[in-house]
């Protein structure tokens, strides 16, 4: 009778064990979407800000992604036009690159003076959110002087405050399109 409880004791614990990490591991991957990020439209175009500009961009983009653990940022190296956006094209790359949502990004600088190289440090960030499928979903626009009345500071954290003012402001769209179960893209 010893052996009898021992054996049933013991595979019950087993049985349980096994169980439970089969929850945990599925729970885990399911929730978790794949946000696919091209490079920014800069405006105007001049070469020598874009490297700069992709760098301000995707910090922002890292530290804003990291604070929600349900999301996995992908980056492509590819520029897609801002205005002219092919939905084909969009799906594609999600495809390609297993990812559930996609975004579209461009910022703007402020032209200041007459001189054709004098920037200002305000910034416009803009964003479209596109399905897997290459659907828009919503876009955004964050523009760091009328946002913030910024006169002071550099470029680099104007762009970093407009990238997370126009995530927000994507995130809160959401939440009114869709349940709030689903809402954190």
């Amino acid at each position: 009778m010893k052996n009898f409880l021992f054996y049933t004791l013991i595979s019950s614990v087993f049985i349980i064990s096994i169980s439970s990490v089969n929850a945990q591991k599925n729970t885990s991957h399911d929730n978790i979407k794949k946000v696919l990020y091209f490079n920014p439209e800069v405006e105007p175009e001049v070469e020598e800000i874009k490297e700069p500009t992709n760098h301000a961009f995707f910090s922002a983009v890292s530290d804003n992604i990291s604070t929600f653990r349900k999301n996995k940022m992908l980056r492509s190296e590819v520029q897609v036009s801002y205005d002219s956006i092919d939905a084909k094209t969009i799906s594609e790359y999600c495809k390609n690159n297993d990812a559930d949502f996609a975004i579209v990004p461009k910022v703007k600088y402020f032209k200041v003076g007459l001189g054709k190289y004098v920037f200002s440090n305000q910034v416009i960030v803009s964003m479209k959110l596109f399905d897997a499928e290459g659907n828009l979903i919503t876009s955004s626009d964050y523009d760091t002087y009328r946002k913030n009345m910024r006169l002071l500071g550099s470029a680099e954290n104007s762009i970093k405050i407009g990238t997370n003012g126009a995530i927000k402001s994507i995130l809160k769209q959401l939440r009114k399109i869709k349940p709030s179960t689903e809402a954190g893209f």
